[in-house]
């Protein structure tokens, strides 16, 4: 599973620094190291909505307030 995370200069005010520490955190707590692959990119496009993240390719929006939500409801079950 691939998981990209904008880094660019709107998701960056919006807190995506938090959204990649929140998803190494929970990556490596659950063990997922080799399932999980985390990368960063630049825009996305979709500027007006919160921190762009995809999963294999579809998008989400993701708060740093959000990550853990994201992670137990998007992420775990698409692993399992």
């Amino acid at each position: 599973m691939k998981i990209t995370i904008c880094i660019g200069s709107s998701c960056h005010l919006k807190g995506s620094r938090q959204v990649v520490e929140g998803l190494q955190n929970l990556v490596a707590k659950h063990n997922l190291k080799d399932i999980v692959e985390l990368e960063g990119t630049f825009c996305m496009g979709k500027c007006q909505t919160g921190v762009n993240v995809t999963v294999d390719g579809e998008f989400f929006s993701v708060t740093p307030d959000g990550v853990e939500t994201f992670f137990e409801t998007t992420v775990l079950p698409r692993v399992k």
